[in-house]
């Protein structure tokens, strides 16, 4: 039987952001394909910014264990076939950006059902920062300006998520906190730079960190519980 799996991650904005490619790579090993495996990006929380376009070909576009491509929406879609596509995909890669704009636009272009379906036939699901919250039932995000609660993700989780949560220029660790103790996000996990949450099937099964000593935390009410993660060494 077909597991179905995601990896979510708050990407390393400080420090050696170069290990956030482990965390990819690690996402890769999970779909357990036999040759290179098909690994589609999707910068849609960007806006498909060109740069991260780039940063990814230049990660991928020559490793031999896996089959690059891009999957942007604007101001269409690049490939013929959105759903043909992505189902024919090993690994889906989300990057960070907006979470709102993300919704949003894979709303707009019917994405969710098709996300779902791959996900369903066993396609890895991964993302960074708001690609790790839109598998939950939401987050903080800082989409709108200031640090509000996001409740409109696909839900598929049933968790909240928070994200950067050792970030020092931002309140999030704290906000998250306080959102989940008003009851404005329902209890979840929260995530350091560099560790990413492994959902097998809709449970939680580990956290995994490229970053030593890095790790997640369960918030429930006004209570937080450390998740150690398991360290992932450099390839």
């Amino acid at each position: 039987m077909t597991s179905s799996q995601i990896l979510a991650i708050s990407g390393i904005l400080e420090g050696d952001r170069s290990r956030t490619r482990d965390l990819i790579s690690y996402a890769v090993s999970l779909a357990g394909a036999t040759g290179p495996a098909k690994l589609c990006f999707l910068p849609t929380a960007e806006g498909d910014n060109p740069y991260a376009v780039q940063w990814f070909e230049d990660a991928f576009g020559n490793d031999s264990l896996v089959e690059a491509s891009v999957l942007t929406l604007f101001t269409a879609p690049n490939v013929p076939d959105v759903r043909e596509h992505l189902l024919a995909q090993h690994v889906l890669w989300v990057g960070g950006g907006s979470v709102v704009n993300l919704m949003a636009v894979w709303r707009a272009h019917g994405l969710p059902e098709i996300l779902h379906e791959a996900w369903q036939a066993g396609v890895v699901m991964a993302g960074q920062s708001a690609g790790s919250l839109c598998w939950h039932l939401g987050g903080p995000t800082d989409s709108f300006g200031e640090l509000s609660a996001f409740s409109n993700g696909l839900g598929w989780l049933p968790w909240s998520n928070g994200v950067h949560d050792d970030l020092g220029d931002q309140p999030r660790r704290t906000a998250y906190r306080e959102m989940v103790a008003s009851g404005a996000l329902p209890a979840g996990y929260a995530t350091e730079g560099g560790v990413g949450l492994h959902y097998i099937d809709g449970a939680f099964s580990e956290a995994v960190s490229v970053v030593p000593g890095a790790r997640a935390w369960y918030v429930e009410g006004g209570r937080e519980t450390a998740v150690e993660a398991r360290y992932l060494e450099p390839l």
